[in-house]
């Protein structure tokens, strides 16, 4: 009896699991791959923008569990680790920035004494990443993903002769019921897409 058990513990687990993990594998496995190396270079704060060109401010973050956080999570994991991966590709040309943590600690709960509702409470290992990239101005397709998440998404944006700004805020996955919270604790759900602070995704 116990064998059928486990078998169909097995079965159901697999069927409930998301069924895009797979595509967005698949996804930024190929998005990794640079087709051009002609749509933009890094630059630093201070350089001249060419006319024609314009530059772009790219941010992001994501707060992630201390590594061995949770004991069934793989060795492989970064999380909490150095060295978190960024995915980025324009156009084609990609960029894999690898980016160093910083160990975050929030209070669990609030003055009065309630779990707090910040979606970072908690320690954990926040990771950001802040590059400036030069391109031309025009329309431009751009692919975000985080290969440790298994999570990716792309928009499309128009860019003047000038500086502009996207930045990706994450939406975390919520803790069980009743309390509905988002938890850093729980992974990433999603994020919210901001050019020059007008959201677009």
């Amino acid at each position: 009896m116990k064998p059928f058990i486990s078998i169909l513990i097995c079965t159901v687990f697999f069927a409930l699991m998301p069924a895009g993990c797979g595509t967005a594998v698949k996804k930024m496995r190929m998005k990794s791959q640079s087709e051009r190396t002609d749509v933009f270079v890094e630059v630093k704060d201070g350089e001249p923008i060419p006319e024609g060109f314009a530059d772009l401010m790219i941010t992001a973050n994501i707060k992630t569990p201390l590594a061995g956080y949770y004991i069934l999570e793989s060795k492989e994991s970064l999380h909490g680790k150095q060295g978190y991966p960024f995915l980025v590709n324009i156009d084609g040309q990609t960029a894999l920035w690898k980016i160093d943590g910083v160990r975050d600690s929030k209070p669990a709960y609030d003055k009065d004494g309630t779990s707090s509702r910040d979606p970072e409470a908690r320690e954990g290992m926040r990771y950001a990443l802040n590059k400036k990239v030069r391109l031309r101005a025009g329309s431009h397709r751009i692919f975000f993903g985080l290969p440790q998440e298994d999570y990716y998404s792309a928009v499309d944006i128009e860019l003047k002769g000038e500086s502009s700004l996207i930045e990706y805020k994450p939406v975390y996955r919520y803790k069980r019921l009743p309390t509905r919270i988002p938890a850093f604790l729980k992974g990433i759900s999603r994020y919210e897409v901001f050019l020059n602070g007008r959201q677009i995704l």
